[in-house]
């Protein structure tokens, strides 16, 4: 059963912005350390890739936070939501800490999708529970 559904847009512009005058920090609060080793791979490699990257995670944490009805106050926080890819390149969402124990105690999973186009980023997360 559908527990809850989330969607959200960003501007890849915005994102720019904060990575300009902030740098590092602003990616530091919202990825993850796994989610950080990629930015900072992509982004010594291309960093418009490294800003795309952050932008859909971005987007996909706050689809998930609308998805699951708390928006961005505890259990949910940036850094205990994690977007990481299966091998076959899907992406799914990795869950930490508070944020996990949180979820599974409430029988949730969750499915994510993310694309980037140009200037913007957009997510979309289904969360079901399996409880009765």
């Amino acid at each position: 059963m559908i527990y809850g559904i989330g969607t959200d847009i960003c501007d890849i512009r915005r994102i720019r912005a904060s990575l300009e005058k902030h740098g590092e920090r602003f990616a530091h609060k919202v990825l993850s350390d796994n989610e950080m080793n990629t930015y900072r791979a992509r982004s010594a490699r291309w960093p418009e890739r490294g800003v795309r990257y952050v932008a859909t995670r971005f987007s996909a944490k706050e689809a998930f936070s609308k998805a699951i009805g708390l928006g961005m106050r505890m259990p949910m926080t940036w850094r205990l939501c994690e977007v990481a890819k299966l091998p076959s390149g899907q992406p799914t969402l990795v869950l930490h800490g508070v944020l996990k124990e949180w979820f599974e105690a409430k029988g949730l999973s969750a499915h994510v999708s993310v694309s980037d186009e140009s200037d913007y980023a957009t997510s979309y997360v289904v969360v079901e529970t399996h409880t009765a």
